[in-house]
């Protein structure tokens, strides 16, 4: 029925590390050359844990837009905004308010553990109450069929359906609904329609995902129907209501398993990040200095990859050659520490060269940085206009 978009955004931490580029942003990069992809700096919800430090929002948003470039993300393939530039989305945010139970809101896993991480400050506010509410309406406002996200996220993916099946359910009440669908299926033509039936009667009777899929299809193959009545069709195959908000998918990525200098996963706040774009000697100085296997007091003491944060670097960076050279010498003792980090530091620093490289016009023009988002917010803006005249529609408030 809608196209399948890929839709995600970050929020706007400044300057990103590998971490972020391992853990989200490569997959981006190839998720673009599949789907129409829209990528969007959540400025709002930064707010909804910073609202006392806004004054960080503005750098960190080029910041991070410029890592996105040099990661890769292509403008001419993906759509890149900032949340606040399109302002339908605090406008979905609020009319979903008004139909979505609290207690939704309250049994988010990451509200309570939020407020635990968090507890140095005041989260008891709406905003940060109502925030997956806004993700969801990030999500809605493009009809997107996929999310890409990691496990942790998956309950966000579930709220977010769950929204949309209930406004459907509230609003998707066309009036002579079940009339026009019957007409709509007439314009497929005798044979489409034999089918179309049977395809529907199998789903809703048996409850077959395959007859589901089968009938999707044959509506997306059926050129003779208008868009309304597609829409019909397309709700009437899973009840009597028409789609306004889709139902997306969790597209699970890979967990990232991007180690900080010090073991314990990347993160700026655990200060054990290397930057995406972070100067060479910088870069090699933080792996030199890595701690290694404790067992390996001296250098002629065996160790045991395994016990290595440097290992877990190898894992990332290195081939199947390079690993069981390290892996060997690590064992026998047959190399030291800072022999094994030097194929690491090599290929890390290659990475990042490309970043640096695909980064510099950005820095040195940075009117170039601000037509793209310019450019991506009126793409952005121009179909979140479209899902919210459906919205007003149905909500009763297209007072023409």
């Amino acid at each position: 029925m809608f196209p399948e978009r890929v839709v995600s955004g970050m929020r706007p931490t400044g300057a990103l590390h590998l971490g972020h580029y391992h853990g989200a942003l490569k997959n981006w990069v190839r998720l673009q050359s599949e789907y129409p992809c829209l990528f969007f700096v959540a400025d709002w919800h930064a707010l909804t844990t910073h609202y006392d430090s806004p004054e960080v929002i503005g750098n960190n948003i080029w910041e991070m837009v410029i890592d996105w470039l040099a990661a890769g993300i292509d403008p001419q393939q993906s759509t890149l905004f900032i949340q606040s530039r399109v302002p339908e989305h605090a406008e979905l945010h609020l009319l979903l308010s008004m139909s979505t139970p609290l207690g939704w809101l309250e049994r988010v896993p990451a509200y309570k553990d939020q407020q635990e991480k968090l507890s140095d400050r005041d989260l008891a506010t709406y905003g940060f109450l109502g925030y997956p509410l806004l993700q969801a309406a990030d999500i809605l406002m493009y009809r997107a069929a996929f999310v890409p996200v990691g496990e942790d996220q998956v309950p966000h993916i579930e709220l977010t359906r769950e929204i949309a099946r209930r406004f459907n359910h509230l609003f998707g009440r066309e009036p002579g609904f079940e009339d026009k669908a019957r007409e709509a299926v007439k314009r497929l033509g005798s044979k489409r329609a034999k089918l179309y039936q049977a395809l529907r009667t199998r789903f809703q009777e048996q409850g077959d995902d395959e007859a589901l899929q089968q009938a999707r299809e044959l509506l997306d193959q059926s050129p003779n129907l208008s868009l309304g009545d597609r829409e019909r069709l397309f709700g009437w195959l899973e009840g009597s209501r028409k789609i306004i908000l889709s139902e997306p998918q969790a597209l699970l990525t890979e967990a990232s398993r991007m180690p900080g200098i010090d073991g314990q996963k990347m993160s700026k706040s655990y200060g054990n990040a290397i930057g995406m774009r972070e100067a060479p000697d910088s870069v090699t100085r933080k792996i030199r200095t890595m701690p290694t296997d404790p067992a390996r007091v001296r250098r002629t003491d065996p160790g045991d990859p395994g016990r290595c944060p440097v290992w877990q670097l190898h894992v990332v960076y290195s081939d199947d050659s390079t690993r069981d050279w390290v892996r060997t010498g690590c064992t026998s003792a047959g190399i030291g520490c800072l022999e094994c980090k030097q194929p690491v530091i090599d290929a890390v620093l290659k990475e990042q060269t490309g970043f640096i490289e695909r980064a510099q016009p950005y820095i040195d023009d940075p009117s170039l940085l601000r037509n793209i988002i310019a450019d991506g917010c009126d793409r952005a803006r121009k179909l979140a206009q479209e899902t919210m005249r459906d919205v007003r529609e149905v909500m009763g408030l297209s007072h023409d």
